[in-house]
């Protein structure tokens, strides 16, 4: 069983000074637009669209690689993803010098498939037809970790991975540090918890009156339902999301312990609502956001939470989108 053990702020702080070597530090955007239309005090977005990959992704996979021994190092890794956790860590396993291995499902972006190739991984793909495609993939590559004797690693029930992608609000922290503001309310979406996990600690230790949500797609708020009923549940099988990053039918454990030791709260967004928020993102900030990356912008345009007078974060967590899929969204807002 995966430990629960939660990471502590020295922990996180390790983590980023490593990754932060070899990641980006992402813009913190300021929007005045959007505070005038949700009648926040300021709005703040933090685009890990921009980051090395494409997403947040790279800051754990790198500090999770970090930690391996020197004989799994040379022997390589695998592991499972729809497409972001697999071009970080295809990313991150290049820069290492690290073999990976990325089981994907068949149904996952091409674009994502092809990014993760041209990162230099092997990619497997897997045909889940009417199963749970996680669940699939996830036996997959335990096959081949079993069979090739590669290090197995998961793309978000670890914690590990929670103190490398924590590195995302860390630096937010001190970018809101840096204009004179704390954020109210932070808006984070979620598929199997890792970077909630991290922001939500860091926000806990650094910046403990700071409200936390949890965005996730209908019928896919495992994170939400479980901390409501103060117990991991899992979602049962239901119509897919755009939001294909975010299809995670259950928290893991690690980050779910992270989460629980803060006020986290969830909420859900609908697809409609994040072609629209992916729109907004383009117009008025500039920026290509995949469905996923856009989920917590969508609950902020959709009015999810009361925002009156308060400062908030938008953490635009992904952009690995290809420009036909893209239109089909953004003229379908």
């Amino acid at each position: 069983m995966m430990t629960t053990t939660v990471p502590s702020l020295d922990r996180l702080r390790q983590a980023y000074a490593e990754t932060s070597r070899a990641t980006q530090l992402t813009p913190l955007l300021e929007s005045a637009a959007l505070a005038r239309e949700t009648g926040a005090a300021r709005v703040f977005v933090k685009a890990e669209s921009l980051q090395w990959a494409g997403s947040f992704k790279a800051r754990g996979a790198y500090w999770r690689l970090k930690q391996l021994t020197p004989d799994e190092a040379q022997r390589g890794v695998v592991a499972y993803s729809s497409g972001n956790f697999a071009q970080g860590l295809a990313a991150a396993g290049q820069a290492l010098g690290i073999p990976v291995t990325i089981v994907m499902p068949i149904d996952a972006p091409a674009a994502k498939r092809e990014a993760t190739k041209g990162y230099g991984a092997r990619v497997v793909l897997t045909d889940h037809g009417e199963r749970a495609r996680e669940e699939v993939a996830a036996a997959k590559a335990r096959e081949i970790s079993e069979t090739e004797g590669l290090a197995l690693l998961h793309p978000f029930d670890d914690p590990e991975i929670v103190a490398g992608q924590a590195g995302a609000g860390l630096e937010a922290l001190d970018q809101l540090a840096a204009k004179g503001v704390a954020a109210d309310v932070v808006l984070c979406p979620v598929g199997g918890g890792g970077l909630i996990g991290g922001v939500a600690l860091a926000f806990h230790y650094l910046s403990p009156s700071t409200q936390v949500f949890a965005v996730e797609p209908q019928g896919f708020n495992g994170m939400g339902s479980s901390l409501a009923h103060g117990a991991i549940e899992t979602m049962p099988l239901g119509p897919k999301s755009i939001c294909d990053g975010l299809m995670a039918r259950k928290p893991g454990e690690a980050p779910y312990a992270a989460v629980t030791t803060t006020n986290v709260r969830g909420l859900t967004v609908e697809d409609a609502a994040v072609r629209g928020a992916m729109k907004v993102a383009f117009e008025r900030l500039k920026l290509v956001l995949e469905p996923s990356g856009a989920s917590s912008l969508a609950a902020l345009l959709g009015g999810k939470v009361d925002v009156a007078g308060k400062t908030v974060l938008v953490v635009a967590t992904g952009g690995n989108v290809s420009l036909a899929d893209f239109m089909v969204h953004v003229n379908n807002a």
